[in-house]
């Protein structure tokens, strides 16, 4: 990267609430948000100089676009300053969070509010699986399936099957650790829910198909949430770190980035990529540039890895894709416990998609701010000992919109 972008901190929802049950409305939760992340790093509204906001589909959920258009009416401070809205399904925000750090490595603004959000909860569940179908090519792929998704994800599983072998019990090993971690994670979905030992089995009554492999708690959860954080300039985050009595090495930094964009359409993705060690080399290239960009041989200077488990399939090969393991071995990294929280690279300390929550447009977003949290001592009772570099990846869509990033201090 030409310039160094500081993330100051921000703020996340607690995923649990059901925010139309509470009455909320989708501006409510962006405004409320925002003014926590405020409040959270001690800024003031006329401080941030640009806004971009994250979000996949609110105009199905909500009937509402033009979403920079809410900071204005967030605070009087905000009225005039320019913001704009960036859409790559469930990488839209880390999309934001890359268009921010665009701006200020032009040094076109010193100081971005970032801000990703997802009302869901809003609607009936397959109605919900209807509006995240279209991020899925509408009329030419899982056109029989109820749910695309689980329906998509468990091709993908089945072709993982032949390429390579797959035990299901090795999937439910990593639901399983993402759940345990939920539990330490105030603002978890899944933090009170319950589960028997069938629950992580293929057992037809405790853990039941949705389609094809993939069974309920292969699934990452439908949510509402928010997440925001703030990035600066190399000579803002000393100005912010002066005024706070910090050293500038005290605040996180993105130390490198990837981005990658496959074509749509999943059988184009598994026929380009059928002669190739890696099921999605556009994924293993984002996170490989990422490694590059931040001056990282690999994993091993990876303290923790916050990665996308829309379901347990896609964390599976994100284990590969990340280098834990070779291609075709990731069941390894699970059986020996090396992503288990106390292991040698914690995946998911949050708990995930899957122990935590996924509200869309937030998840890009909330990713960031949990790799800020782990690389300066301030994630509680999830904290990774002695992390110092935090490796993230997101995804839209079948592998199609691949983001990855280093943050450290």
């Amino acid at each position: 990267m030409s310039k160094p972008v500081f993330i100051l901190g921000g703020f996340q929802t607690d995923f649990s609430k059901n925010w139309t049950r509470d009455n909320k409305t989708l501006f409510d939760l962006f405004s409320e948000t925002v003014l926590n992340a405020l409040d959270a790093c001690a800024l003031e509204p006329d401080e941030i100089e640009v806004g971009h906001v994250g979000n996949f589909v609110a105009e199905l959920f909500t009937g509402q676009g033009m979403l920079g258009g809410y900071f204005g009416h967030v605070h009087e401070g905000f009225s005039g300053m320019p913001a704009s809205r960036h859409e790559g399904a469930c990488a839209s925000g880390s999309l934001a969070a890359l268009a921010a750090m665009a701006d200020i490595e032009s040094g076109r603004y010193d100081l971005a509010c970032v801000s990703g959000l997802e009302l869901m909860r809003n609607v009936p569940g397959d109605i919900a699986a209807d509006h995240l179908g279209a991020a899925a090519w509408r009329g030419r792929e899982a056109v029989d399936a109820k749910y695309v998704w689980p329906a998509m994800f468990s091709n993908l599983a089945e072709e993982y099957e032949r390429r390579y072998g797959l035990d299901y019990d090795h999937l439910m090993g990593i639901s399983k650790i993402n759940f345990e971690n939920g539990r330490r994670n105030p603002n978890s979905q899944a933090r009170n829910w319950s589960f028997t030992e069938k629950s992580f089995t293929a057992d037809d009554e405790a853990n039941p198909v949705v389609e094809g492999m993939m069974r309920r708690q292969d699934c990452g959860q439908v949510t509402d949430g928010a997440a925001v954080i703030f990035l600066a300039s190399e000579e803002k985050a000393a100005e912010y770190a002066k005024r706070r009595g910090l050293a500038l090495d005290e605040i996180a930094r993105i130390k490198g980035w990837g981005h990658t964009t496959a074509p749509m359409l999943l059988e184009t993705k598994l026929k380009e990529s059928a002669d190739q060690d890696y099921i999605f080399p556009w994924v293993r290239k984002s996170i490989a540039d990422a490694y590059a960009r931040a001056g990282v041989s690999g994993p091993e200077e990876i303290d923790a890895i916050e990665t996308h488990d829309c379901f347990s399939i896609t964390e599976y090969m994100a284990i590969e894709h990340f280098g834990i393991t070779a291609p075709g071995e990731a069941w390894k990294a699970v059986e020996d416990g090396r992503i288990a929280f106390d292991g040698d690279i914690p995946v998911n300390p949050s708990g995930g998609l899957i122990g935590m929550g996924h509200p869309v447009g937030a998840t890009g977003v909330r990713m960031l701010l949990d790799a800020e949290k782990q690389t300066t001592g301030k994630a509680g009772d999830y904290q990774v000992d002695g992390a110092k570099n935090v490796a993230t990846y997101n995804v839209g869509g079948s592998g199609t919109t691949n983001c990855s990033f280093v943050v450290g201090v």
